[in-house]
């Protein structure tokens, strides 16, 4: 029998819910770009810049997964006791007395490499191409692929988190990581819920990448979706 997502008292809390959880939590004093901002304990520097209407780009980041920091989008520059650090900002919690730099000279030349690597790797993506235009890049000296995924990891983590079943993961490694059912086979878990594509930010993520056939609880009954073995594509049966 296929596992049934967990109902919402058994899933890990999310950022947002432990976020709102603590809204008398102390208040914490830093400096973004040389503005004073004040941040509630346990926020992390994402949160505090954001807050304060700062900007600092991301790619991986969703209010209701937690943060991981893959992306690498988001780095700063975090000062403390003297000693300044490139941060991912979305997973550095604040601190008093910090001092963070979100747009100095170090940070934009990270975030283009990083911005060129993301267009080598998936150089037909919209998102991709706005990043690239916003960081100005302008020759990108990486080989081109022709990939759909930059691989944020999104829609593994909200399957995990969210739904609470687990029905894809990221397999292999370096460039030829990719997010698939275990063992690149039709998942037998997948419920049909569509959170992973939702979620995907480059909307190239779909349920047939998931799933060969899947039963849906319709008006009437249930439909079945099958796959074509020939064709590939979908269509509905008994």
């Amino acid at each position: 029998m296929k596992p049934e997502a967990k109902p919402d008292t058994e899933r890990e809390k999310g950022p947002e819910t432990e976020r709102e959880n603590r809204p008398g939590a102390a208040a914490v004093s830093l400096t973004i770009n040389g503005r004073k901002v004040k941040a509630r304990k346990g926020d992390t520097v994402l949160e505090a810049a954001r807050d304060a209407g700062i900007e600092i780009p991301t790619l991986c980041h969703h209010e209701a997964l937690v943060p991981t920091g893959s992306c690498r989008l988001c780095v700063v520059e975090v000062t403390q006791a003297g000693r300044t650090r490139t941060m991912a900002s979305c997973v550095t919690p604040v601190a008093d007395g910090m001092k963070v730099a979100t747009d100095t000279a170090r940070i934009k030349s990270i975030r283009r490499t990083v911005v060129a690597l993301l267009e080598a790797r998936c150089p037909d993506i919209d998102i991709i191409k706005k990043l690239a235009r916003k960081v100005g890049l302008k020759k990108n000296p990486f080989p081109r692929d022709d990939s759909d995924c930059f691989l944020c990891g999104m829609c593994v983590r909200a399957c995990h988190e969210i739904v609470g079943v687990g029905a894809i993961g990221i397999a292999n490694r370096g460039p030829d990581s990719e997010v698939m059912p275990p063992f690149s086979l039709e998942s037998s878990v997948c419920i049909g819920c569509g959170t992973c594509a939702a979620i995907c930010p480059a909307r190239t993520f779909t349920l047939e990448k998931v799933f060969r056939r899947r039963s849906m609880h319709v008006t009437g009954g249930v439909n079945s979706v099958f796959r074509c073995k020939v064709c590939e594509s979908h269509y509905t049966g008994a």
